[in-house]
């Protein structure tokens, strides 16, 4: 076929002075620099620059602005630091906003714009968000630099068993957005920025609060932490099958871009002057290039990798409706292996069943009255929808300097799984905190300024008369250190009130002790919870629980522990005017 008369406008990115006919001088250096970090690098820099600014702006967020604070902050404290949301890239996960929209069947505005706006990007750069933004895909890359590529001998051929899993990723998105269709939340178990969030939470943000505040701060792991850290790692080991095999073959949220490729405006084309040398094949990390050198659209992410290695400038990224011609005409380009519709029934299956047993199962272990329900943060929708918008991605724990909030097991049911309960014996939700209400990004937890939040009720604290010292028989004894407590972080929910002792008087009296003190010693001051004012911020909790179940070892439980009741708890979203504390379900 010939040539167009005139070449076409491309879009391209990669760096032409880097060939290897234009290797000398500051071109040279510059390309045996890049070539020492690899091939893929040298062959596209600028979107290697943008992936680590990128990764850099998400590890800024985790592990800075959500630090493990002192006592010594205030409510600005977050916000002085936060110079862009510490959820952005939650936000700009697509299968975040779509999935939550199915399962809450609420419209969170926040969420959905982000999700428009980078599926609309995407439609102009074909799935952008892994190709460049996605720091996991850039964690992914940085591990297959490290460690993957020692391992070729492991990697699947095309050929072999790697076309199985080709649409692997397309019946695990349909898997995950039925299950959402059925009001269960799965997304957060898959979908690429949760996984990552979660998985450094368990690990890496363990290990800064350690060393920061000490391990005494670290909350108690069970099976279910080492689950979160094998999927995590799975992520990466999955590499040794075949470079960024995770999000080639497996990540539902490239799948959801996958889908937006067909109303692309970009597309790789590949001209005549190609010499088959193969190159673009071997350096696409996506596996998007076929064995004649055509693309698969749908994989394509538009990282230009094979425009910066192809020695002839035969490929070019221009619009999808460019002249640019296949490179032979009696080379016709391998037909893409349709999606089977047996497999999509079959996720479609998988997906109803795991809805219906998790419903099931929860239903009957609340119905046996064995699971105690869970105490949410301040601000936290009913729970009902709590569970249908939560996508455990960790940010609140992560954020929470107490920390008060710990990822749950599977004491709440397998559909609370991961998501954040408040464990008052461990620490108290502070007073001049509202830092979980600003992170969450798909409105599970509500933004609450700091005035809201703390006439938001998260639970009721309850004085357990059997164990509270100055009410049990046995080793009676004066206390108020809960009553302190509360006063001093300013609820004045507790009140000390006497209660009566049963005294032998005649007894007293024939010791010498006058009525006044015999009156005295029949009454002690014991405290009382009132209702109306106590929002369940466990700090009481906490404090007695240090005191004299982990210091004294006076008492095997805390006497005055917060139970999930007098909750305020409403279905609202940033930019509502409602209050939380004017109203609220209880």
């Amino acid at each position: 076929m010939s040539e167009p008369s005139s070449r076409p406008r491309a879009a391209n990115i990669f760096f032409s002075f880097l060939k290897k006919s234009r290797r000398i001088g500051w071109r040279g250096f510059a390309w045996r620099w890049l070539e020492r970090i690899g091939p893929a690098t040298r062959s596209s820099p600028l979107r290697r620059a943008i992936q680590i600014v990128c990764l850099a702006m998400f590890l800024y967020a985790f592990f800075y602005v959500c630090w493990p604070y002192a006592e010594n902050f205030t409510a600005e404290t977050f916000r002085d630091k936060e110079s862009f949301p510490v959820e952005l890239f939650l936000l700009i996960d697509p299968l975040v906003g779509l999935s939550t929209l199915l399962a809450g069947k609420v419209f969170n505005g926040a969420t959905l714009w982000w999700m428009v706006g980078i599926l609309a990007f995407c439609v102009i750069v074909p799935r952008a968000f892994c190709g460049y933004f996605c720091p996991l895909g850039t964690l992914i890359d940085a591990f297959d630099w490290l460690i993957g590529r020692h391992f070729k001998r492991f990697h699947l051929t095309e050929n072999g068993p790697k076309r199985g899993w080709v649409h692997l990723k397309y019946y695990l998105l349909g898997g995950v957005l039925l299950t959402s269709l059925f009001g269960v939340l799965t997304s957060g178990f898959v979908a690429a920025i949760p996984i990552l969030t979660r998985g450094l939470l368990f690990t890496g943000g363990r290990a800064q609060l350690g060393a920061i505040k000490g391990l005494n701060h670290l909350a108690p792991v069970g099976a279910m932490f080492y689950v979160s850290i094998g999927l995590f790692a799975v992520v990466f080991l999955l590499s040794l099958l075949g470079r960024r095999f995770w999000c080639r073959y497996v990540c539902p949220s490239g799948a959801l871009l996958s889908v937006f490729n067909f109303v692309r405006v970009g597309e790789r084309k590949v001209e005549s002057t190609c010499i088959n040398c193969n190159k673009c094949v071997e350096i696409c990390p996506f596996d998007a290039i076929h064995e004649d050198f055509t693309t698969r659209t749908n994989d394509c992410t538009y990282c230009q990798t094979c425009g910066g290695i192809c020695p002839t400038d035969a490929i070019k990224f221009v619009t999808r409706w460019n002249d640019v011609s296949l490179k032979i005409l009696d080379d016709p380009p391998n037909q893409p292996r349709p999606v089977s519709r047996r497999g999509f029934i079959a996720a479609g299956v998988l997906g109803a069943a795991a809805a219906t047993f998790i419903r099931a199962t929860d239903a009957a272990g609340h119905n046996a009255g064995n699971r105690e329900k869970p105490l949410r943060p301040p601000g936290s929708v009913p729970e009902e929808s709590f569970l249908d918008l939560c996508i455990r991605c960790g940010e609140c724990f992560k954020v929470c300097p107490g920390p008060v909030l710990h990822a749950a097991g599977l004491e709440h049911g397998i559909e609370s799984l991961w998501t954040p309960v408040a464990h008052p014996e461990h620490a108290g939700c502070h007073q001049d905190c509202n830092f979980c209400t600003q992170v969450c990004p798909t409105g599970a937890i509500q933004p609450l300024d700091l005035v809201v939040k703390r006439r938001t009720h998260m639970g009721l604290a309850v004085v357990n008369t059997q164990t509270c010292l100055p009410f049990r028989e046995e080793g009676r004894e004066d206390c108020d250190l809960c009553y302190l407590e509360c006063e001093q972080a300013g609820y004045h929910a507790i009140e000390m009130r006497p209660i009566s002792l049963d005294v032998d008087r005649a007894e007293l009296e024939e010791q010498g002790f006058s009525d006044f003190e015999i009156d005295e010693m029949a009454t002690i001051l014991a405290p009382h919870v009132d209702a109306d004012k106590c929002v369940g911020c466990g700090i009481c909790t906490y404090r007695c629980h240090t005191r004299y179940v982990v210091q004294e070892e006076t008492l095997q439980a805390v006497a005055i522990p917060v139970v999930a009741e007098n909750e305020h708890r409403l279905l609202s979203f940033p930019g509502d005017p409602v209050l939380l504390g004017a109203g609220g379900a209880k």
